[in-house]
């Protein structure tokens, strides 16, 4: 391998990461254009392993705003990633795969504005299938994989999965 090639797979490698991290922290922001726009023009997510839906980035965003809504404070913990990229017949490295453990705590706003205490954590696992654009690195897909959830009064939450 030159160093070239090494020198691009390094900045692949980089930009792949930021990626994931810009949809963790789109999720946390509630920046749903921003959402919108880390998917490429046909990517999907599917949540349904949470209790959500299945489909394009758009009508995915728009349920997310509405379930996450009433979780003002939350933070998506996307640890442990494990980035592959794709050398198929005729791909020459523009499609990834990215596998990464998650935790959230979602917490809703005290009456004082002040945070009221985690009101659900969740965990699991996301499969991030990414293309290279034009425009660079953009989701095709993300399936949110929940293994499970702890709710008030410390008890696991069923999970669908």
């Amino acid at each position: 391998m030159t160093q070239r090639a090494e020198l691009a797979g390094v900045r692949d490698r980089l930009a792949v990461d930021a990626l994931v991290t810009d949809y963790a922290v789109a999720l946390d922001d509630g920046d749903w254009t921003a959402y919108r726009g880390l998917f490429a023009p046909d990517g999907r997510a599917d949540y349904r392993s949470a209790g959500g839906i299945e489909g394009d980035a758009g009508a995915v965003a728009a349920w997310l705003a509405g379930h996450l809504g009433p979780f003002p404070l939350r933070q998506h913990l996307v640890v442990n990633r494990r980035v592959r990229f794709g050398v198929w017949e005729r791909d020459t490295g523009d499609t990834a795969h990215v596998l990464a453990d998650y935790v959230s705590p979602l917490v809703c706003a005290a009456g004082d504005g002040g945070a009221a205490g985690p009101e659900a954590v969740c965990g699991g696992r996301y499969a991030f299938g990414l293309l290279r654009t034009e425009d660079g690195w953009r989701l095709s897909e993300v399936v949110a994989r929940e293994k499970w959830r702890r709710v008030p009064g410390g008890r696991p939450a069923d999970v669908i999965n």
